[in-house]
């Protein structure tokens, strides 16, 4: 997807000269040095939520215009090339059961699916102790540490019974909302585990799935995740969050899931205008002005399509109501980063391996196998999340290879040390993302302000991956909220 703006999308400068010719935009004159336009719907972020919503608002006959703030759509979507067509995710990758609102996108623009490589053996290095499994056993993706089992096996099971009593749509009206918001999972693992050993293995799923640390997160928040974790006829589980087999973790998309982007920018083509970081939104008489750097456009609606920590850095006009407000100062993005490796071939899979591994030592917590679908060349991608992230940032360049590369040698050998290219994408720091992958609800956080997370404000509504009821924080969640928002505001022009 790095590729895309030299393959045909425009830049900044080039989509604003261009813009007048843009169907369905008419131009004007210009105020204040910048150039004007008009639409019937604005678009902000053209991330798949955004892009999302674009599509389906040009299937409706409206006009559009998408303004994104980097250099390329995508948002948390962004292929890392590998020549020959094939890519490497360095953000959103995998595809699962019952998450057909990304699949069906995908098939209907020509981009297939295929099985993630699972055959072989999983490895964990935990403890100091080194230990290979099968994921067809009792424990799937988890360890078969017969020390944890019970407690893995009881809490995991406790938690999925726990997430049928909270509504995906409205998780602040559960039961117990207001015990459940109040505490962290971090607290209710201590208070409903035994050992201290299994306590500290529960960042391996925090930190790859949330980019957090189990003490960040509301468990309230963590038992929507699970009830979102499937859909309106299957009831979401932990173990589809987590797992390979059957879970979300199933299936690829070929070409890279940034196949999908690139076809609905390409699709969009001088309506998405790239460089153009929205400032302000103004509310008045019958409309709104969408404001950049270099373009106003004015409209009837605008979706503002990115993470609520950055919609919160957008001057509105009015203000926003200061539920939405207290909702976005509290709602912070994850702390992870991914980290790869290329091989000239995927040297695991000959010892017996499927690339899944989990460590509670080094750098890299989890691992997965990122090849192209002939297995050529050899791709292992690693989750840096939560403190680890925090500590990754502070090395070095040169530390960060060496010690990502010695965590990989730690689950299949020093002939993991021999890469041909290493690279990494640190969420966190990127301008225009900020974290990923999802936004975090700390305690008291969806109690006090979730009402405020897709409520239309006026003639403003909202969409990312973090507004979805199920699959929060995934692809297909950012899909899904993308058609919503669209719903909405056709159901208004």
């Amino acid at each position: 997807m790095s590729e895309l703006t030299r393959r045909g999308l425009i830049g900044a400068g080039a989509a604003g000269a261009a813009a007048g010719a843009m169907p369905g935009v008419a131009a004007g004159k210009r105020k204040r040095g910048r150039r004007r336009r008009h639409a019937d719907v604005v678009v902000v972020g053209a991330g798949l939520a955004g892009l999302t919503a674009a599509r389906e608002l040009r299937r409706a006959g409206k006009s559009v215009v998408v303004l994104e703030a980097d250099r390329r759509p995508g948002g948390r979507v962004w292929n890392h090339p590998l020549g020959g067509g094939e890519a490497s995710e360095r953000g959103g990758t995998f595809v699962g059961p019952t998450q057909d609102h990304i699949i069906d996108l995908a098939k209907a623009l020509g981009v297939g699916t295929f099985p993630t490589f699972n055959e072989g053996d999983n490895v964990a290095y935990i403890g100091g102790s080194r230990t290979e499994w099968s994921d067809t056993g009792p424990t799937g993706t988890a360890p078969p540490d017969p020390t944890i089992l019970p407690e893995l096996a009881t809490t995991v099971m406790e938690l999925d019974e726990m997430s049928k009593e909270v509504p995906v749509d409205a998780p602040w009206e559960a039961a117990k909302a207001r015990e459940w918001d109040g505490q962290t999972l971090e607290t209710w693992i201590r208070d409903n585990s035994a050992t201290q050993r299994y306590r500290e293995l529960v960042p391996l799923a925090t930190r790859p799935i949330f980019g957090t640390e189990p003490r960040d997160l509301s468990l309230l928040f963590v038992l929507f995740y699970i009830a979102a974790s499937g859909d309106e006829t299957h009831a979401g589980t932990f173990e589809r969050n987590f797992n390979t087999r059957e879970g979300a973790q199933m299936f690829r998309l070929e070409g890279g899931s940034g196949a999908v982007v690139e076809k609905l920018a390409a699709s969009l083509g001088r309506r998405l205008m790239l460089r153009h970081p929205v400032r302000r939104i103004h509310q008045r008489g019958g409309g709104v002005r969408v404001q950049t750097d270099k373009l106003v456009v004015k409209a009837k609606r605008v979706i503002v399509a990115v993470p609520p920590a950055l919609a919160a850095r957008i001057d509105y006009s009015p203000a926003l109501p200061f539920e939405r407000d207290q909702l976005t100062q509290r709602m912070g993005q994850g702390t992870l980063t991914k980290v790869a490796a290329r091989y000239e071939k995927p040297f695991w899979r000959e010892q017996g391996f499927n690339g899944t591994g989990l460590s509670d030592s080094g750098l890299v917590t989890a691992t997965f196998d990122d090849s192209p679908k002939d297995g050529s060349p050899g791709i292992i991608f690693g989750f840096v999340g939560g403190d680890k992230a925090r500590e990754y940032e502070r090395m070095s360049k040169a530390s960060r290879r060496s010690n990502v590369l010695a965590a990989f040698a730690q689950f299949w050998g020093d002939e993991a040390k021999n890469a041909e290219e290493f690279f990494d994408t640190r969420w966190p720091a990127r301008r225009w993302n900020r974290g990923g992958p999802v936004g975090i609800h700390g305690p008291g956080s969806l109690l006090a302000n979730g009402r405020a997370l897709r409520a239309p404000v006026g003639r403003i509504h909202w969409a990312s991956t973090e507004t979805s009821t199920y699959w929060n924080g995934y692809m297909d969640g950012a899909v899904r909220s993308g058609e919503r928002a669209a719903r909405e505001v056709l159901d208004e022009l």
